[in-house]
């Protein structure tokens, strides 16, 4: 190379490093000044806690009997019959109050109802029935007998329909609750709705049935019996169920259908104050949360609506259950609601063929209480599909556009966006993975729900890592890169775009997976499309970061939905799932979940503190208040979880006296004891340091190997399934029983070579469990209870569970096994047989007042006392 070729050659290089560097200003000084960054995240701060936080909690004005001739839902009056019905305190199946009192009461009202109506415009008919039946739920038969419904058909005079619409709710409790949400908050809605109904000259086309049913709680017995038994059974075409988890608010429409979504579009049409989500729908249907409802029984004869209210999960079936925390605004709302919705419902057209509209499942959701979206799952999909692609498309349109304007090839571009692509992939996982960090540390220092009464401490401890874990990878990549082709505002559009594809894909997949909720990933992407599609149609696309500004404005609808959605589900799960036992991680399911909706409301925002000079201080800002959440939760009292009366320590045990007899009738062994049925996370843990005696608490794990059924009186499916994480407090005083339960073999006859048959009658309390375990060699072939339940008995170590409810009437019950053994020797012991009694609402003895009152004024007790008793056959 000649010498000057070689100056050429420097002055070129020289005058690219100066241009390079002339860039690299250029674009540091187009920028703002740091501190306009913390008005940037201020202004989304306050959109959430002014405009998101209230209109959650909006609620109208309750209407009083000033109102009443409007022909309107009075909340006043609801709120009256409401004192009263809670005021009859504990409603257990089988007990006095649910079965007298309550009974009588309602009957009271429903009878002045009646006599009030407008009788030349209605027709009034009050059934009380009785129900004995069983089902299979979970691993268990579940039998009652004697509970009760009161139903009242509602019907115009004109009216020649024989199709009816189904309203239904339950008015008994669980123990120790005077259950004015749940469901005497439901019962008392129905009751006004069927008062304005039956004096409003508004007729209507279909009969409306009012189910008040007597047994709900219980594993949903009174339902199961008035639909597989009651005369009107055959002619429901359609449901709308009304329960709660939890006690004021806004009630929630959480499921509908199956396959029925004309449903959804009356609830669309006529619900005033509409709040619902598919989101809720399919993680209720999941069963990964430990409720249930009437909707599980009675769908499977009719399509219907399920609605229920879910705010204050706190008190949910504790004696806290007031009619205190209830506001008149609550029940209006849940009133206009069900009384127009029923109003509608019941002029139906399609109630005369439901099967003609069964045309797949709906996908819906409300923003903010204004407006209530419904579409069908295959308009659901299009829609994904169509968005997705078209963000794809935008995509590469920018990267041509951008290619063209910096005068470099399409595919310089597109290895650009690939590499940022990786990073905002990094920022993706990095966004959970925080969280989740964070969420497993707290819980393996045995500080598990911290944020249980402090919901802001979410903020801290999930929110603000989930920021930084967005915000770092592609703050530290921009920080180290100065293009010398590609401007930085191009490059901050390719991050986005990297968003928009990771968003695509998941939309496109979840929607392949049949998820209906995948349109909550479609919802920021339709937002980024417009703001994008804009941006390309106009300079603002090259022209610096002016493009970010529709880019903000695009996203504040997305931000307010998502944040709207996901605090929900915070607000609701987080006491809800807080019950689900001590074995479920809640704080990582939280975690995941606010990540999630992080992600959501700020996948497009985060990015954009690099338009701002030392993006750093940022992070730096979220991780001060990650460390400052952190110290709070762990070391102060604001971490401590529970609070007396709002947030209190649900502890659920029984007051056990076991009695273990051998073949030859001699007594082994007899014990008393507590057994402990942990809640939550925190198990015992929760009582250190309180007056509360557990020395000698002990795991009962190794008991449900080498005894039936762990050798204790195991009441539900839920004390079943959280078995390997129960303690068991042996107490040296023994228990004395408040009452007690007859076992009594009447025959054992031998019906051929290898089958002998046992008949017996037990007697005891209203709620008893009976087990059985064969020897080896020996099977259970033919029983009094379901047979289905024999074919497909529970996994072992389980054994045969049948759970025995009783209402009104209490008759001992009878019944037989027979029993088949190959060699035909029935002179061996051949099955054992466990039989326990429940005595809900009886006095405990001094031992176990005692113990009672020693527990911490934030602990809520779920108690009673209990025998078990193991026989040889």
């Amino acid at each position: 190379m000649s010498d000057k070729e070689k100056l050429i050659a420097q002055e070129c290089g020289s005058s690219i490093a100066e241009s390079t560097e002339y860039l690299c200003k250029k674009d540091k000084k187009a920028k703002l000044p740091w501190y306009f960054a913390s008005g940037f995240l201020l202004f989304w701060a306050l959109l959430f806690f002014a405009v998101v936080i209230p209109f959650l909690y909006r609620l109208p004005t309750a209407l009083t009997m000033e109102d009443a001739h409007r022909d309107v839902f009075i909340a006043e009056r609801a709120y009256k019959d409401l004192y009263s019905l809670s005021n009859i305190g504990t409603k257990m199946v089988g007990s006095r109050t649910n079965e007298v009192e309550a009974v009588e009461f309602l009957l009271k009202l429903l009878n002045q109802i009646k006599e009030d109506s407008l009788k030349d415009y209605f027709d009034i008919e009050i059934d009380v029935s009785k129900v004995s039946g069983a089902f299979i739920y979970s691993d268990l038969v579940n039998m009652y007998q004697g509970v009760q419904n009161i139903a009242v058909k509602l019907s115009s005079k004109n009216s020649t329909s024989q199709n009816y619409l189904l309203v239904n709710s339950h008015f008994d409790s669980k123990p120790e609750t005077p259950s004015a949400g749940d469901a005497g908050f439901m019962i008392v809605t129905m009751m006004e709705v069927l008062r304005v109904m039956s004096t409003t000259k508004q007729t209507f086309e279909h009969p409306i049935v009012f189910l008040f049913n007597g047994a709900e709680e219980s594993f949903l017995l009174a339902s199961h019996g008035f639909i597989n038994q009651h005369k009107w059974a055959k002619n429901f075409k359609a449901l709308v169920n009304l329960d709660a988890a939890g006690s004021g608010g806004r009630e929630i429409l959480f499921q509908s259908g199956p396959n029925h979504p004309w449903l959804v579009n009356y609830y669309k049409k006529y619900a005033k104050h509409p709040f619902g989500s598919t989101l809720a729908e399919e993680i209720f249907q999941s069963d990964a949360l430990p409720s249930d409802s009437d909707f599980r029984v009675l769908k499977e004869h009719m399509p219907g609506l399920d609605m229920g209210q879910v705010f204050n999960g706190y008190i949910y079936h504790t004696k806290y259950d007031t009619i205190d925390v209830i506001p008149r605004e609550s029940l209006q709302n849940t009133g206009d609601n069900v009384l127009s919705l029923v109003r509608g419902l019941s002029n139906a057209t399609e109630l005369y063929n439901t099967e003609a509209h069964k045309t797949g499942h709906a996908v819906y959701f409300d923003f903010l209480g204004l407006y209530f979206f419904h579409y069908s799952d295959a308009t659901g999909k299009s829609l994904n599909f169509a968005f997705a692609g078209t963000a794809l498309v935008l995509v590469l349109i920018s990267m041509w556009r951008m290619a063209a304007v910096s005068q470099v090839s399409v595919c310089y571009v597109i290895r650009l966006f690939i590499m940022v692509q990786v990073m905002q992939i990094i920022s993706f996982v990095l966004g959970f993975a925080f969280p989740i960090v964070v969420a497993n540390a707290m819980d393996s220092f045995g500080l598990s729900l911290t944020y249980y009464s402090n919901l802001l401490l979410i903020i801290g401890l999930y929110v603000c890592p989930s920021l930084i874990g967005l915000s770092l990878p592609i703050t530290i990549y921009y920080s180290l890169q100065c293009n010398k082709k590609i401007s930085s505002p191009y490059h901050l559009q390719l991050a986005l775009h990297s968003q928009a594809s990771i968003l695509a894909v998941l939309a496109i997949v979840l929607t392949v997976s049949g998820i209906r909720s995948s349109y909550i990933f479609t919802i920021p992407l339709i937002f980024y499309v417009i703001a994008l599609g804009l941006n390309l149609m106009t300079i603002l696309h090259d022209l610096g970061y002016a493009w970010t500004g529709l880019l903000k404005v695009s996203q504040i609808i997305p931000f307010l939905y998502s944040s709207y959605l996901f605090y929900l589900f915070i607000v609701v799960l987080t006491p809800m799932v807080g019950r689900s036992g001590s074995a479920f991680n809640l704080d990582m399911a939280i975690a995941v979940l606010t990540a999630l909706g992080t992600v959501l409301s700020f996948g497009f925002l985060v990015p954009l503190i690099n338009t701002f000079r030392r993006p750093s201080l940022v992070i730096f800002s979220l991780l001060a208040a990650t460390t400052l959440a952190i110290y709070l939760a762990s070391s102060t009292q604001i971490g401590f979880p529970y609070r007396p009366k709002t947030s209190g320590h649900r502890v659920a045990f029984l007051h056990v006296r076991n009695r273990f007899y051998e073949y030859d009738g001699s007594l082994s062994k007899d014990e008393s004891g507590y057994l402990f049925n942990y809640q939550d996370r925190r198990e015992e843990n929760a009582l250190k340091g309180t007056n509360v005696n557990l020395t000698g608490l002990v795991s009962i794990k190794n008991n449900c190997y080498s005894h039936m059924m762990c050798g204790m009186p195991l009441f539900d499916f839920r004390y079943v399934d959280n078995r390997f994480q129960s303690k068991w407090l042996p107490r040296e005083v023994p228990l004395e029983l408040p009452g007690s339960t007859k076992l009594e073999l009447l025959s054992k006859t031998v019906l051929n070579s290898t089958t002998v048959r046992f008949e017996y009658s037990f007697d005891g309390p209203a709620q008893m469990n009976l087990f059985f375990q064969p020897y080896e060699d020996v099977k259970i072939t033919k029983w009094s209870f379901l047979s289905e339940y024999l074919e497909s008995p529970p996994s072992y170590p389980l054994s045969y569970h049948v759970c025995i409810n009783y209402g009104i009437d209490k008759p001992p019950l009878k019944f037989f096994l027979e029993i088949t053994k190959s060699n035909g020797n029935f002179k061996v012991p051949l099955f054992q047989m466990g039989v326990s009694a429940h005595f809900i609402g009886y006095k405990h003895d001094a031992e176990s007042e005692k113990f009672k009152k020693s527990f911490p004024s934030y602990a809520i007790l779920a108690d009673w006392a209990s025998s078990y008793d193991r026989y040889i056959y």
